[in-house]
Order: C-alpha cells, then sequence, then structure tokens
C-alpha cells in the first residue's frame, strides 16, 4: 500500500490550515481510486459489494479503523454499495488525517499478495 498506513491520526480541534489542492493531490495519488472534489475540499470512494452483508461487514471493519484514529468518515450505506467521504470538518478542508485514513480503508480490501504491506490500526 503506501506510508500513509503506517501514520496514525493527529487530534485536529481547528486551528490548521486545510491541505492545498496541490497537496491534497499529492497525498491522492497514494490511494486507490477515491476523487477530490472541486473545491478540494473533500475526498471520496464508492465501494460496491455482492450483497448486504459484505456491505456491513465493510462497514464495521471501517467503523473499527475510525474509533481507532478518531476520525470518522461520512457514510452511505445501501444493499450492496458504500459510499464514504472524508473531510476534516473542524478546518473546513482536508487535513493529513483524511488521507490516512482513506489508505487503511484501502488496505482492508487489498488483494492478498499485498497482505504482507504494513498496516498500523
Amino acid at each position: 500500500m503506501t506510508t500513509l498506513t503506517t501514520k496514525r491520526c493527529k487530534p485536529c480541534e481547528g486551528g490548521v490550515t486545510p491541505l492545498t489542492k496541490d497537496e491534497a493531490q499529492g497525498l491522492l495519488s497514494q490511494l486507490q481510486d477515491w476523487v477530490l472534489n472541486d473545491t478540494a475540499t473533500e475526498i471520496s470512494r464508492a465501494y460496491k459489494f455482492k450483497n448486504y452483508y459484505e456491505t456491513i461487514a465493510f462497514v464495521n471493519a471501517l467503523a473499527w479503523i475510525a474509533h481507532n484514529e478518531d476520525h470518522h468518515p461520512d457514510l452511505e450505506v445501501a444493499y450492496s454499495r458504500c459510499l464514504v467521504r472524508y473531510s476534516t470538518h473542524a478546518i473546513g478542508g482536508l487535513s493529513e488525517n483524511d488521507f490516512i485514513c482513506a489508505a487503511k480503508i484501502d488496505a482492508l480490501l487489498a488483494p492478498p499478495e499485498s497482505a504482507s504491506m504494513t498496516c498500523q490500526i
């Protein structure tokens, strides 16, 4: 995966400048299939699954990561899909925390040959 998976989120209570569009695009290049919105204030990715059980299993694993990192996405969950959106609301834009969590979510679904990659959760 990326070095982002080995990092931990840092508490963010505001007073920090959001990432610039160029900084966000640089970090986005380390993720798989995530999309940066036009204002560079949010990243998102849609995940598709075979059924409701797989969708909820993914959401539960994602919730564990969010709880562990104390950084939480906005989710839209349906029968066989989940839209994940990250933005650091305290600063009104993106922080490295958003990309750390996105990378750890990508690692959940990485192919087995990538299983040897380190993911610090």
